[in-house]
């Protein structure tokens, strides 16, 4: 193969897009990733929540590993907040970022 036949063939465009409606089940798997979602969010709301109580129980005892333990925990389950809340909005940038790629 030549260069200039590499070259076209690298800038073939297949001219794929995403596109609902393809497949059944479509809204059923929005259905169980929204609830999957929601899932998460309860279950870092209850490990912040367990991490600020240990957080404020080895202040109080004086014990500073388990301070240490609740500050770290409450800062990931923050941080597990914060990136299920905007899963959606990163996947769109993302999305929208890699389909200027030509």
């Amino acid at each position: 193969m030549h260069l200039l036949d590499t070259v076209q063939y690298l800038a073939y465009d297949p001219g794929i897009t995403p596109s609902g409606g393809g497949l059944p089940g479509l809204a059923v798997l929005k259905n169980v990733v929204n609830s999957i979602n929601l899932f998460a969010i309860v279950a870092v709301v209850g490990a912040l929540a367990v991490s600020l109580g240990v957080w404020a129980w080895g202040h109080h005892t004086g014990g500073h590993q388990a301070e240490a333990n609740g500050k770290k925990g409450a800062v990931v389950s923050a941080g597990a907040a914060l990136g299920l809340g905007a899963a959606n909005g990163i996947v769109a940038f993302f999305s929208a970022l890699g389909s200027q790629v030509h």
